[in-house]
Parts: C-alpha cells; sequence; structure tokens
C-alpha cells in the first residue's frame, strides 16, 4: 500500500496528536496558516502553549526530523506562533516543541516528542 507524501504528514500529525491528548493536552488548532507560515499543532497544559512542527519520514532518511527544523523553518514558527498569540490572546508560556515520526506501509514505527526542541531567543 503506497501513500502519498501528504497522506504520511497527515498521518504523523494525527498521531502526534492523540499522543498529547493522551498526556492531558487540549488541541487548540492544527495547521493553523498565516502568510508565510504554518504550525502543525498548537496545544496546552497546565499554563504552557506548545508550538509543535511534527517531521513524519520513512525510515532512513537522508535528514533525520529535527535536522530538517532548519534555523530558517524555527524563525517562520516563533513568527507564525506570535501571529496565533495576537489574534488568540493567552497567559500561557510559549514552548516550541518537535516530533519525529517514521511510518513504514502506512503505520507509525517510532515516536519521538521533544519538549523546548528551540527557544525564540536562538
Amino acid at each position: 500500500m503506497k501513500i502519498n507524501k501528504n497522506e504520511i504528514g497527515r498521518l504523523g500529525e494525527t498521531f502526534t496528536s492523540c499522543y498529547l491528548e493522551k498526556n492531558g493536552y487540549k488541541i487548540l488548532k492544527r495547521n493553523f496558516r498565516v502568510k508565510g507560515g504554518e504550525i502543525d499543532i498548537i496545544s496546552e497544559k497546565d499554563g504552557i502553549i506548545a508550538f509543535t512542527e511534527v517531521k513524519t519520514r520513512a525510515p532512513d532518511p537522508l535528514v533525520n526530523g529535527l535536522e530538517a527544523i532548519t534555523p530558517s523553518k524555527r524563525k517562520l514558527i516563533i513568527k507564525t506562533s506570535e501571529q496565533y498569540s495576537i489574534r488568540y490572546p493567552h497567559d500561557d508560556q510559549p514552548r516550541f516543541d518537535a516530533a519525529c515520526v517514521t511510518v513504514l506501509n502506512g503505520k507509525v514505527i517510532d515516536f519521538q516528542y521533544i519538549e523546548n526542541a528551540f527557544d525564540a531567543s536562538e
């Protein structure tokens, strides 16, 4: 069963959303888009708002998920999180997380969730 790149990405985001919900997070938004940026998952728990970038890959990729979140991608995520916070004011402490999902034949075979994968000072 061959699935396309969009379906693989959606699978990784859905898996990550389920992981967050199981760990007590409330999903606020998925695929929040503004001109020039997107955040895959925005969730909230215990006064923290987590802006999560999800990288879904096949096994043994040339570039792993974390390496794919380049400094320029981080800047876009931070700018997009600022736009979210202007549109949806909140008192939560922002945090930038990453999820690396490995998919084989339409199934998640490996998952890593990194809290504080990067911060706004970078």
